[in-house]
């Protein structure tokens, strides 16, 4: 029983940065995606 609950532990603690990770990648395209969308619109108004 210990062991299984030691597995348990070891895996939650591998799976959280991980799922960071995923979460801070998906803001950072946001993040790009909206630098985008504001380039287009400052160019579009400088033409």
């Amino acid at each position: 029983m210990k062991r299984l609950a030691a597995f348990v532990a070891i895996a939650f603690a591998l799976s959280v940065p991980l799922a960071g990770c995923n979460t801070m990648k998906g803001a950072g395209q946001d993040i790009q995606k909206g630098g985008e969308k504001l380039e287009n619109s400052a160019n579009k108004k400088a033409q």
